[in-house]
């Protein structure tokens, strides 16, 4: 396997980055610009967008901002990988970074929240491989059914 390569998301970066949300289907890939603008205003301090390239290729995106209100907890509210590299651990790279980023800045807590549907199995077990706790669930949280599943993971 060739190196993954970490890096900030750039403005070019975009329409990779769409790519992937929609062939994850995550959200509609037209919110991007809206939830980048702050980041590329130069809010990089209060949220972190990186990618994760191979031979030239964005191959994965995350997203990752402090919970408002507390003391070093953050939440990744996205990560995605092209579905044709997924089990070639281009995700774990992504989040050991980010792990390792906000252990460096002296965050203390990473929430990921996903979908409790039988869908998002293979989601849950991936944050069960990383060691993050199934900390919660709400019910019927994205719609009736459909629990938002809360992992934590402590950095301290």
């Amino acid at each position: 396997m060739t190196h993954i390569a970490i890096r900030p998301l750039v403005r070019g970066d975009l329409p990779r980055v769409a790519h992937l949300v929609d062939a994850n289907a995550m959200f509609p890939s037209d919110m991007l610009e809206g939830m980048t603008a702050a980041y590329f205003g130069g809010e990089g301090d209060t949220q972190r967008w990186i990618v994760a390239e191979r031979d030239g290729q964005v191959e994965a995106v995350a997203y990752t901002v402090p919970e408002p209100l507390t003391e070093g907890t953050w939440n990744t509210l996205l990560i995605c990988v092209d579905p044709a590299s997924h089990g070639q651990a281009i995700g774990t790279a992504l989040m050991r970074h980010i792990e390792d980023e906000l252990r460096a800045d002296r965050a203390r807590v990473l929430l990921v929240e996903t979908s409790g549907t039988p869908d998002f199995g293979r989601t849950r077990g991936f944050y069960d491989m990383l060691g993050y706790d199934r900390e919660a669930r709400i019910r019927d949280y994205y719609s009736a059914g459909d629990d938002k599943i809360i992992f934590r993971k402590a950095l301290i």
